[in-house]
């Protein structure tokens, strides 16, 4: 199927792919999907902080709706580039013992929210949730909704990530029936060679029934999910792969760029490290994409996304209601974030909370009647404050200062005197625009989103911040 080119006129500019730009600030950080992040979570936030965290926020005045995120560890096989938390098995029966669980934290969670918080967004993430049987996907979804108000509304967005692997049209039809209106599915790279290297054979039939069915049956938008970077990746090899997936049309892309931490994540000692695009080519994978996909009509939403013009997040960026999270982007900025399952983040109040990340510690907690929260952190003021600036910069690419100042109470120039500092020499790199009313990223330095937030950052000049802890930015 050939690829529609849009005419020039109707391309997107505001978003500039500069190469020498993106290699001038090729350094590890932070992709912002919390402020403070991950790494400043402290083992003295549990159970009965969340509890706190949760009752305060059920007295706002007006009731925060809820977003649920659910941790699905499970897979069949192991993808060698992927650094998610995941139990490798092909013994179904392991997943009953974890939805046993899994109810009885929903039991005990659900009760610290009030009933009239609805839940308009919920996410299943892992590993592989389509690990997950007809029978067991029932059940979990019997058991969210015997504990929380889930949404049934037109504004609703229940996603799940899929492996087309493991999917046909009946498991997309089934998962319709339960509810779930967004998909997202793992591609990752069409070449034989590269999927031979990091153990994930995919062809595109398989995805393309996949995606076909959650049109036929309703699903209101289709993600799809590409890595740069991978073993015996090439840009001309790589083109046919865009091809392929353009020919596909997602509404929304992510182009995650592969970063290889073996020293961290086992399964990816198995990447031959030779095979792997050195730097030059790894900036021309990621030219050779945003090119492609502004040629096709794909608005840059940031960071990695990239969405169709009529998509729910391109959208909510146009209406200034995008927002960041643990699962990137996303269109309900207003909700709190609960998280279940192993290793799951969520956001409520003025706190972050992390489950605990291995099985037997979290199955222990749950067996002893408590819940499975490990970590966590409230939120000072001061973080509240640099949280929002970097989430403006992220999502919208702009700081109006006097809104900001207004919001916040405070004087933009004495609150911020280094960072504004910091600022000034990336605008003198072409990144920002700095002026009295306002910061506004340039068209060039979209693709730096990140390197412009952590100029807010007030974590980064801890004694370990350039510990190996965050990927880079190409």
């Amino acid at each position: 199927m050939p690829v529609t080119r849009l005419p020039a006129s109707l391309i997107d500019r505001s978003a500039i792919f500069d190469p020498d730009l993106v290699a001038r600030h090729d350094v590890s950080g932070p992709r912002y999907t919390s402020y403070p992040t991950a790494p400043q979570f402290r083992t003295d936030f549990g159970a009965a902080e969340l509890r706190r965290m949760a009752h305060a926020s059920n007295g706002d005045p007006i009731p925060r709706a809820l977003s649920i995120y659910v941790h699905v560890p499970f897979c069949f096989s192991p993808c060698f580039y992927c650094g998610c938390n995941r139990v490798i098995t092909r013994d179904t029966r392991r997943a009953d013992v974890y939805l046993e669980h899994l109810a009885h934290e929903i039991a005990l969670t659900a009760p610290l929210f009030d009933r009239d918080r609805e839940v308009v967004q919920l996410h299943l993430g892992g590993g592989t949730p389509n690990f997950l049987d007809a029978r067991q996907m029932t059940a979990l979804m019997d058991a969210l909704r015997s504990g929380f108000a889930l949404g049934g509304g037109d504004g609703r967005e229940f996603g799940i990530e899929v492996d087309p692997r493991y999917a046909d049209a009946a498991t997309i039809r089934m998962l319709a029936g339960l509810g779930f209106n967004r998909l997202s599915v793992g591609i990752q790279d069409f070449d034989p060679r590269v999927q031979q290297a990091v153990n994930r054979v995919q062809s595109e039939e398989q995805t393309r029934i996949v995606i076909d069915a959650a049109r036929e049956h309703g699903f209101r938008s289709v993600s799809v999910d590409l890595i740069l970077g991978l073993p015996r990746q090439t840009t001309e090899r790589f083109a046919r792969t865009l091809d392929a997936v353009l020919a596909l049309a997602p509404d929304r892309i992510a182009t995650y760029a592969y970063a290889h931490l073996p020293e961290r994540f086992r399964a990816q000692r198995q990447i031959d490290a030779t095979e792997l695009p050195d730097a030059a080519a790894r900036l021309a994978l990621l030219g050779q994409c945003t090119r492609a996909l502004g040629d096709a009509g794909y608005r840059y939403i940031g960071m990695d996304h990239f969405a169709l013009p009529g998509d729910d997040l391109a959208v909510a960026q146009r209406a200034g209601t995008l927002h960041r999270n643990f699962q990137g982007y996303s269109t309900h900025a207003d909700c709190d974030l609960v998280g279940l399952g192993v290793s799951s983040i969520g956001h409520v109040g003025r706190s972050f909370h992390q489950n605990a990340r291995e099985l037997p510690d979290y199955y222990a907690a749950l067996d002893a009647g408590l819940l499975p929260v490990q970590r966590g952190l409230v939120l000072a003021d001061e973080d509240l404050v640099r949280g929002d600036a970097i989430q403006r910069l992220m999502c919208h690419g702009r700081l109006d200062i006097a809104a900001f100042e207004h919001h916040h109470g405070i004087d933009f120039a004495r609150s911020f005197p280094v960072e504004l500092d910091r600022l000034r020499a990336l605008a003198d790199d072409g990144l920002v625009d700095v002026a009295d009313d306002a910061i506004r990223v340039t068209a060039r330095g979209r693709y730096l989103l990140r390197i412009v937030a952590m100029c807010f950052d007030a974590y980064l000049d801890a004694p370990d911040a350039a510990s190996p802890r965050y990927s880079r930015a190409l």
